[in-house]
């Protein structure tokens, strides 16, 4: 009897965490310009957290010369600059991210990794809690005005501009981006 309502038990904690977690899911927009800006964000986190796994942690310090971002520093700046790129569109940032030191390497690289998603995941949900109407709204950008589809235009394109410099600095230390290596045969 113990083992069955074990059982019992288990399922119903399954179906009721299946449950709560399918409203989240559904608020991201899969379709339009919103779903399209999410859906790349998916893409670029992977690729970032790939790269960023794979790179030494003691290879974290190096940078192609002086007054040139590290490693690190270039995955905290992607992090940081998500959170900073995103408060035009309402987010705030989190209270334990100083955007005037996100760049100063940490101690471990769990902790790069984790802000740099943490940034990444308030861009994705920026952009979910825009209305999808929005997008020819204005917005304060650095001084200029543009639209809210244009932001996220620039945020991709940010974080693709990275993305880029994060391979060279790799590959210049040895390091093969892992979605680009062959299949093992």
């Amino acid at each position: 009897m113990t083992c069955r309502r074990s059982m019992f038990t288990a399922v119903v904690v399954a179906v009721v965490s299946m449950s709560l977690a399918a409203p989240v899911r559904a608020q991201a927009p899969t379709t339009g310009w919103r779903g399209e800006f999410i859906h790349m964000m998916n893409g670029l986190e992977g690729k970032y957290t790939q790269l960023a796994n794979a790179m030494p942690w003691e290879k974290y310090s190096w940078r192609p010369g002086a007054g040139v971002r590290s490693v690190c520093e270039v995955f905290l700046h992607i992090g940081g600059d998500n959170f900073l790129m995103a408060e035009p569109l309402g987010a705030k940032t989190p209270a334990n991210i100083d955007l005037k030191t996100v760049e100063n390497c940490p101690d471990g690289k769990e902790k790069v990794i984790s802000t740099m998603k943490a940034g990444f995941a308030a861009v994705r949900n920026a952009a979910a809690a825009t209305p999808e109407g929005d997008g020819d709204v204005m917005v304060d950008f650095f001084g200029s005005k543009i639209t809210k589809r244009a932001l996220l235009l620039a945020i991709a394109e940010h974080a693709g501009e990275h993305l880029g410099q994060s391979i060279a600095y790799a590959r210049m230390n040895g390091v093969v981006p892992p979605w680009s290596m062959a299949p093992a045969k």
